[in-house]
């Protein structure tokens, strides 16, 4: 589990699927409204009090978008009804909970040279699909899951993992604000011309 502090009243939480395998869920559990649901919502604002010194108390918005093969991200904001504040104890958190689902692939990159280095296994494999972005001084790679078959998921995720992280960004902002390096077939494009002498 990683915690972001985004501002005051915002915290994003990365879940990943091992996260939840080790509390004995699955990511189709998430979606019920389950006592272990809310036993790990309580453990996450129990490690972000404790990490961010972000207390959830009174009216609270939960997004939840679910990475494929990746994890989930949760961003809370607190004091979503701020004028209501008053009514609500400390023990009582009132729950607006939106959830979106992502067919993406998408991870983030500290440099140009890992990205490099990962594209040469990437093209060895015959996974050539996706695109590069940069955003903030890290690149970002975004593969639609049907850009990979099917049996090659799990190989991919773990190749990704062992150059990036699961970006904890949404894939639209860093489109928006960030720049396209390569809009397509970003490993081959990387490996004709970065790689041929590797």
């Amino acid at each position: 589990m990683r915690l972001e502090r985004l501002n005051v009243n915002k915290i994003k939480i990365f879940l990943t699927y091992d996260d939840l395998y080790e509390r004995g869920m699955t990511k189709d559990d998430l979606w019920q409204d389950a006592p272990k649901v809310h036993q790990l919502f309580r453990d996450m604002m129990k490690e972000a009090n404790s990490e961010l010194g972000f207390e959830a108390a009174g009216p609270i918005a939960v997004e939840i978008f679910s990475l494929q093969a990746q994890g989930m991200v949760i961003i809370v904001t607190k004091g979503v009804d701020s004028q209501n504040d008053d009514d609500y104890d400390d023990d009582y958190i009132e729950m607006q909970v939106t959830l979106d689902e992502s067919d993406d692939i998408f991870y983030e990159f500290a440099s140009f040279e890992d990205f490099i280095s990962l594209c040469a296994h990437l093209v060895r494999k015959g996974m050539r699909r996706g695109r590069l972005y940069a955003f903030e001084n890290r690149y970002f790679y975004s593969l639609s899951i049907e850009e990979v078959e099917e049996k090659d998921v799990e190989n991919l995720i773990a190749l990704l993992a062992e150059y990036g992280n699961p970006s904890t960004l949404t894939k639209y902002r860093v489109a928006e604000y960030g720049k396209t390096i390569i809009p397509h077939s970003a490993p081959q494009v990387i490996s004709t011309y970065f790689l041929n002498d590797r």
